[in-house]
Parts: C-alpha cells; sequence; structure tokens
C-alpha cells in the first residue's frame, strides 16, 4: 500500500551524501523511497540504488526505481515508476514480475489513470499540482483530478509536483494517498524534521471528520 511521505531523492554523485540525506528521511517517517538519477553513469547507478535498497530495508520502507526497468531488475528492487516514455507497464510486470511494486505517472489525465489500473499498476501518479523547480515544464494539474480519481480508482494516488507543507494539506484532503516530495525535503535545512511534517500531515482528521491515516 503506496501512502503518506513519498520521497524523492535528488541527483547526487556524492553517494555518502545520498544516503545520509536518505537516512533522515527515513527517521522522519517516509513511507516509500524514490531514487531518481538521470545519469548515464551506469556504475554509479548500481551502486547508489543496491546502497539505498539496503537502507530502505532497514527501516522496512520500499525502494522504488525511477524510469529504468533495468536497474530495478538488475538491484533486485522493491518496484519501479514508469513515466510517459520510459516502457510499457506489461513489460515491466513480465520482467518483475508480480510481487514488484509498479507505478504510473498519469500527468493531468484521469483517462490514463484507468488505463493503468486496468493493466495492473500498483498505484499512479498525478502532477505537476504546482510550479516545480524539478521539472519546469511539466503539465498542470488541478485538485478536482484528484477528487474525481478518488472515486473512479481503487489503488493508491500520488500527488507530486512543487509540494510544500503549506500546500500538502490540500491535496490529502482531496483524495492524495501520497505526496511525493523532492525539493521540499531535501533542500530543507533540518531534513529529519521536514520529514517528520509531512508524514504527521496524514495523521490528523480533515474536516470533514474522517482520518486520513
Amino acid at each position: 500500500m503506496i501512502s503518506g511521505l513519498y520521497a524523492i531523492t535528488p541527483e547526487h554523485s556524492d553517494t555518502a551524501r545520498l544516503l545520509e540525506q536518505v537516512r533522515a528521511v527515513l527517521t522522519g517517517g517516509a513511507s516509500v523511497v524514490q531514487y531518481r538519477n538521470k545519469s548515464n553513469e551506469v556504475a554509479l547507478l548500481h551502486e547508489q540504488a543496491s546502497e539505498l535498497l539496503a537502507l530502505c530495508h532497514e527501516f522496512h520502507v520500499p525502494l522504488i526505481i525511477n524510469d529504468s526497468l533495468r536497474l530495478a531488475d538488475l538491484t533486485g528492487a522493491d518496484g519501479l515508476h514508469l513515466g510517459r516514455e520510459d516502457g510499457s507497464l506489461r513489460q515491466a510486470r513480465i520482467v518483475l514480475g508480480g510481487e514488484k511494486i509498479i507505478g504510473v505517472s498519469c500527468y493531468n489525465s484521469l483517462e490514463l489513470a484507468l488505463e493503468a489500473e486496468a493493466n495492473g499498476a500498483d498505484y499512479v501518479a498525478f502532477g505537476s499540482f504546482f510550479p516545480s523547480s524539478t521539472k519546469p515544464g511539466a503539465v498542470a494539474a488541478h485538485l478536482g483530478l484528484l477528487q474525481e480519481a478518488k472515486v473512479r480508482l481503487n489503488i493508491p494516488i500520488v500527488a507530486i509536483g512543487g509540494i510544500t507543507l503549506d500546500n500538502a494539506p490540500a491535496l490529502i484532503e482531496a483524495g492524495a494517498d501520497a505526496v511525493a516530495v523532492i525539493s521540499g525535503l531535501f533542500e530543507a535545512p533540518d531534513i529529519q524534521l521536514a520529514a517528520q511534517l509531512y508524514s504527521q500531515l496524514f495523521c490528523r482528521p480533515v474536516p470533514a471528520g474522517k482520518w486520513l491515516h
């Protein structure tokens, strides 16, 4: 079950620094970590993914690999996240098997999400909900999409894009099961505290009286 704080790693060539930061995020309560690195340095990618997998398992948290089916397969990671250009869900499921987590980016399209669910995705991600420094040209999504998706989908929904402690509550109340955060975590003065504050957003009542977590 994908829920809570979904941490996405920044790109670091310094593996020790990356591990230190991710440990802080995990200590703060992140429930999922996605390794995202667009480098073509195969050795670095394999080293970092393998080290992160071991670290995440210390905390009993799954490690999801962004984009690369090959890297997810080679390292034995817990799952894979697929974007529009990252290959087919069907192929990923054949390679990784039924026990691995596979998520799909659906941008601002409920139709893509419904298709992904029908094809066996374990979760979908929508965004960008707010301007993002990581993807400044990303398509825009709106809160109404989360509300409709929550009614029509039976798999977890992740919100992404420019998420901060100030705007995350609105996404959660609209239906997001998890919020995916990069800058709001890894650029925070105190990474562990930031992770704690994001995680606590899922442990409070919403105005309607329903518990988020």
